[in-house]
């Protein structure tokens, strides 16, 4: 058994980035979900601590409280800058915590909270006022309740599949310098991971040096949930999620 893993770590040594840790920490940059902050979710235990949600807050349990992070909308390109509120922990499927008001802000669609999550490391040429920080007292008004699908309780709850209009998601798995890696990882979730629709996995060339294993297309976020978190399970480090109209 441990001749089989240390095979598949050396196979791995050939990949991107995608999958590994690296030592030299650059800044977080990722795509994927938003967890659009819920006062249930903290008292259900599903969130691990309180956010305030009538003002602008985001909580990121990798980042130390005070970064600044910045939220892409990808598809409206509306963007915010925020100071990362505390690292409180939330389900493992999503990029950022976040209250109703960031979401607001950067029109983003609730049934798709998809975004962009960029790390800003403080420099010299880093201007403040250009990065637009919304502190903690600026409060927006809550006039209404969170109205978003509720994607984190399907696992207590009956699931509630909300189907996407238009809209195609994919999970990228890993990037490979070479198709017959790629072709070999692909047998390998058949065979330890059963409850993975193998239909789903394809190799995708990007160039003469890059191949990209994938899976998809999902119509669904609770399906796409669900194998990533099989995916999460099996030992992938970082998994990308894309979205094609």
């Amino acid at each position: 058994m441990k001749f089989k893993i240390l095979i598949f770590l050396l196979i791995f040594n050939s990949c991107t980035v995608n999958y590994t840790k690296q030592e030299n920490r650059t800044a977080y940059n990722t795509r994927g979900f938003a967890y659009i902050y819920n006062t249930s979710d903290y008292e259900n235990k599903i969130i691990k601590d309180k956010m305030n949600n009538e003002i602008l807050q985001i909580s990121h349990y990798a980042l130390k409280s005070g970064t600044l992070v910045k939220l892409i909308n990808p598809k409206t390109k509306d963007t915010i800058v925020l100071k990362n509120y505390r690292q409180i922990k939330f389900p493992e499927f999503y990029k950022i915590l976040i209250t109703k008001p960031v979401a607001e802000r950067i029109n983003l669609n609730k049934d798709l909270p998809y975004v962009e999550v960029l790390e800003i490391k403080k420099n010299k040429s880093f201007v403040a006022e250009k990065a637009k920080i919304y502190n903690e007292e600026k409060k927006i008004s809550n006039k209404a309740p969170v109205a978003s699908v509720e994607i984190s309780n399907i696992s207590k709850n009956k699931i509630k599949t909300t189907k996407l209009r238009g809209e195609k998601i994919f999970i990228l798995i890993a990037s490979f310098y070479s198709s017959d890696v790629a072709d070999f990882l692909k047998k390998r979730i058949a065979k330890d991971i059963p409850a993975f629709d193998i239909r789903k996995l394809k190799t995708k060339k990007i160039n003469n040096k890059k191949i990209n294993l994938i899976s998809g297309p999902y119509k669904a976020i609770n399906l796409v949930k669900n194998d990533y978190i099989l995916l999460k399970k099996f030992g992938f480090e970082e998994l990308e999620i894309y979205i094609y109209e």
